[in-house]
C-alpha cells in the first residue's frame, strides 16, 4: 500500500491534465477541469480534489459524461438564458454560464442563466468567484444526487444540492461562501472513508435511518440536513430552481459523479448582478470593507484567536498550501498511480509523507 503524498500543485496540476487529455479531453477544457480538482486542493477541500478525478475519469470512458462539452442556448431572452449541456463536463458548462451571466449583468445590470443536463461541477465557489473578480455579485446553485431523506423519511430522494454567494470586498479581495445543506458535503464522507477515519457524529445515518459514525455505513445510507428540517427544505427549494424550472433533472433523476455509467441531469441556477448598476463601485467597496474590518475587530470567544469572514480560511489555506504543497492521502495517491499507467501520463514527482 502507498503512503501518502506530497506533491507540488504545479506538478499535480500538470499531471492531471495531461491524465484528462489522454482521455479525450480537449487542451483547455481539461486544464479547467485540472484546475477546479487542484484549487479545491490547495483550498483545504480534498473532499473536491484529486480523489474525484478517477470518477470522471470513469464517466468519460462509459460515455456517461461527454468528453468533447457542447453548451446549446435554447432559450435567450437578453437578461435570461437557458443552456442545455449535453452532458458535458459541468465545470466547462459552469464555467461558460460564468463568462456569460458576467456578460449579460454588464449589459442588462442583472443576468439569470439557467443550465440543464449538466454534470458535477466541483466547489462552486471556484465559479462565484470568478464572477467577483469581474466586480459582480454571483449566486450559483445546483441540485445533487439523493443523499438525505426528506424530513420525516427514511429513504434519501433528494441532493446535497449546494450553493455559493461570492461579493467583491475591495481591499479584502472576495467575500464567499459556498455550502451544501447537509450537515455535510457528501465528499467529505468519502474522503473519511478513503483516510480510514470516523466521521463525527450527526453526520450521517445508515441504511436503516440509524445515526453512524462508520463512514462506509454512511454513504450506503444517508447524509443528515444541516439544521434538521431547515436543512431539507433548503434543499428541497433549491432542486425547484436548479432542477425543475431549469428543465433539468430532480430529486432522485440525478446521478452522482461517483456513479460511473448514468448520465448526470444535474442542473444549475446563476444569478448575477453588475456592482456597478447598482451603485458607485467605490462607495459598494467602502460598505463592504466596513462590514469585514467591523466583522475583524468583534470581540472573540474565549475558543478563537481571531474572527473570520467568509473565504477568507480558504485564502489561508491556499496561501500555505501553495507554498508547502499538497498532501493526498495513500488511497487516492495509489488511484492517481493507475491512472498514471493506464494513460502512460507520468506521475508527479512526490514527497513522502511520515505517517
Amino acid at each position: 500500500m502507498a503512503s501518502a503524498q506530497r506533491i507540488r500543485p504545479d506538478a499535480l496540476l500538470s499531471f492531471t491534465a495531461a491524465v484528462l487529455r489522454a482521455e479525450g479531453v480537449p487542451g483547455p477544457d481539461a486544464q479547467l477541469l485540472a484546475d477546479t480538482l487542484v484549487t479545491a486542493e490547495l483550498w483545504g477541500h480534498a473532499s473536491h480534489g484529486l480523489l474525484r478525478l478517477p470518477w470522471y475519469v470513469a464517466r468519460l470512458r462509459t460515455g456517461a459524461m461527454a468528453r468533447i462539452t457542447r453548451s446549446e442556448r435554447v432559450r435567450d431572452t437578453g437578461a435570461l438564458v437557458v443552456l442545455d449541456g449535453g452532458d458535458g463536463i459541468g465545470q466547462v458548462i459552469a464555467d461558460h454560464a460564468i463568462t456569460l451571466g458576467v456578460e449579460r449583468a454588464r449589459e442588462y445590470g442583472v443576468s439569470a442563466i439557467g443550465v440543464r443536463n449538466s454534470g458535477h461541477f466541483g466547489t462552486a465557489a471556484y465559479f462565484t468567484r470568478k464572477a467577483a473578480a469581474q466586480g459582480c455579485v454571483a449566486f450559483l446553485c445546483t441540485n445533487a444526487s439523493p443523499a438525505m431523506a426528506p424530513w420525516g423519511g427514511k429513504q434519501k430522494s433528494i441532493g446535497t444540492n449546494p450553493w455559493s454567494i461570492a461579493a467583491p470586498a475591495g481591499r479584502h479581495g472576495t467575500v464567499v461562501m459556498d455550502l451544501a445543506n447537509t450537515a455535510v458535503a457528501r465528499g467529505k464522507v468519502y474522503l473519511a472513508a478513503e483516510r480510514g477515519t470516523e466521521i463525527p457524529a450527526g453526520w450521517a445515518a445508515d441504511a436503516d435511518g440509524n445515526p453512524t459514525t462508520d463512514p462506509r455505513r454512511a454513504i450506503e445510507g444517508l447524509i443528515l440536513p444541516m439544521a434538521g428540517p431547515k436543512g431539507y427544505v433548503m434543499s428541497f427549494m433549491f432542486d425547484v430552481l436548479a432542477g425543475v424550472l431549469t428543465g433539468s433533472a430532480f430529486g432522485a433523476d440525478v446521478a452522482g459523479p461517483y456513479q460511473p455509467d448514468a448520465p448526470s441531469g444535474v442542473g444549475h441556477l446563476l444569478l448575477t448582478v453588475d456592482v456597478a448598476a447598482m451603485d458607485d463601485p467605490a462607495a459598494y467597496a467602502e460598505r463592504v470593507e466596513a462590514l469585514v474590518d467591523v466583522t475583524h475587530a468583534a470581540e472573540t470567544a474565549p475558543w478563537a484567536d481571531r474572527i473570520l469572514v467568509p473565504g477568507e480560511l480558504e485564502d489561508r489555506n491556499l496561501a500555505a498550501n501553495t507554498t508547502t504543497g499538497i498532501t493526498l492521502t495513500a488511497t487516492t495517491w495509489t488511484s492517481l498511480l493507475t491512472l498514471a499507467a493506464e494513460t502512460k501520463v507520468n506521475p508527479p514527482p512526490t514527497e513522502e509523507v511520515a505517517a
